[in-house]
């Protein structure tokens, strides 16, 4: 019996090392799976946090992708502003003389429509080349509402086809009193550079208008007549020193001759003034030929507070005397009103008293 009791214990002794060794490594086992699996969900966390999150520093530019193909970066680049080439000294636009009638009526809502790149106050500039010279076109005006439809009809056509960067400025002598054509034209002059970097002027005559779109009203070297043929003459020149109906000056000419005198009150006598200014202060005037300029006038009464000026020849003989301290350097007129028509400006000025 004693012997049996040794072995037994001896029996129970080995199992029970066998199941506590069995849990060590059951628990040993255990730990082991644990921390495997908490690594991995570490690494699942970060992973996630990674695609969800925004970095600190990122790029910024858009990123478009189809869903089917690796997102690819769109770059939004700026593009460069395209500059105009130079217009062509000779307009291509150009057809050569005109049909130029005043039997009909000319309906203004027409003429807007038919010129629908003039801009408010008659502005107008090119849209595949840049333009050569910048015009400001200044008319003379009082009375006169039927003529000036018929020069709005028939030279904004005229001026776009030139390519040139123009604005039309009419210049309205306000009240009844003697009409002053020169201070409205200097007045002209003076609100237009307040406007826009002119550097050439056209002075046109409200009832002349040009029968040749060859004949450009822009400025050349010298001062420049453009109504050499006028119908009321025959389409001949009356005489050498005439200089009047439309002309164009550079504003290097028009300040070279103080501008316009504004001493002459009534019809007749301005014109041959600035003749006489051009040639004093050294510089002669240019024509086109007579076939391309030729002008049509409009028919018509003189208008009443327009009579012969009485005092012409005698300030005639005087303009060397007079033409460096009566033009622009002494205008005093005042602008009443400013207002920015469909096609053209019109400036209302009271140019004083007689």
């Amino acid at each position: 019996m004693p012997g049996d009791s040794s072995v037994n214990f001896s029996v129970l002794h080995r199992i029970c090392k066998l199941v506590v060794l069995l849990c060590f490594l059951h628990i040993a086992v255990t730990v082991v799976f644990y921390v495997r699996s908490f690594d991995f969900r570490v690494a699942f966390v970060q992973n996630q946090q990674s695609n969800y999150n925004i970095p600190m520093f990122r790029n910024t530019n858009r990123v478009v992708s189809s869903g089917l193909e690796p997102a690819k970066e769109e770059k939004v680049l700026e593009q460069p502003v395209k500059k105009l080439e130079k217009c062509p000294e000779t307009s291509p636009l150009l057809v050569g003389p005109l049909r130029v009638e005043f039997n009909f009526s000319v309906d203004l809502e027409l003429v807007k429509k038919e010129n629908p790149n003039v801009q408010p106050g008659g502005r107008f500039k090119p849209k595949d080349c840049e333009a050569l010279q910048k015009v400001a076109i200044i008319i003379a005006f009082r009375y006169r509402e039927e003529h000036l439809k018929y020069w709005l009809h028939y030279l904004h056509p005229i001026l776009q086809r030139q390519q040139l960067d123009y604005g039309v400025y009419v210049i309205k002598q306000d009240g009844n009193d003697t009409f002053n054509k020169c201070r409205l034209l200097n007045t002209g002059y003076a609100e237009a550079l307040k406007e826009y970097d002119y550097n050439c002027f056209v002075f046109n005559d409200v009832d002349v208008i040009p029968m040749d779109d060859r004949n450009t009203y822009k400025c050349f070297s010298q001062p420049r007549h453009l109504a050499v043929s006028l119908d009321k003459f025959n389409f001949r020149l009356p005489y050498v020193q005439c200089f009047g109906g439309a002309t164009s000056l550079s504003k290097e000419q028009y300040l070279k001759i103080n501008g316009f005198p504004n001493n002459y009150w009534g019809w007749g006598g301005e014109d041959d003034d600035i003749y006489n200014r051009v040639v004093t202060s050294g510089m002669s005037i240019s024509r086109p030929n007579s076939e391309i300029g030729k002008c049509r006038m409009i028919r018509h009464n003189r208008d009443k507070l327009n009579d012969p000026n009485p005092q012409r020849f005698n300030l005639l003989s005087h303009t060397q005397e007079t033409m460096y301290k009566d033009g622009i350097n002494s205008l005093k007129t005042q602008v009443l009103s400013i207002q920015k028509l469909d096609l053209f400006t019109m400036i209302t000025v009271d140019v004083g008293k007689q």
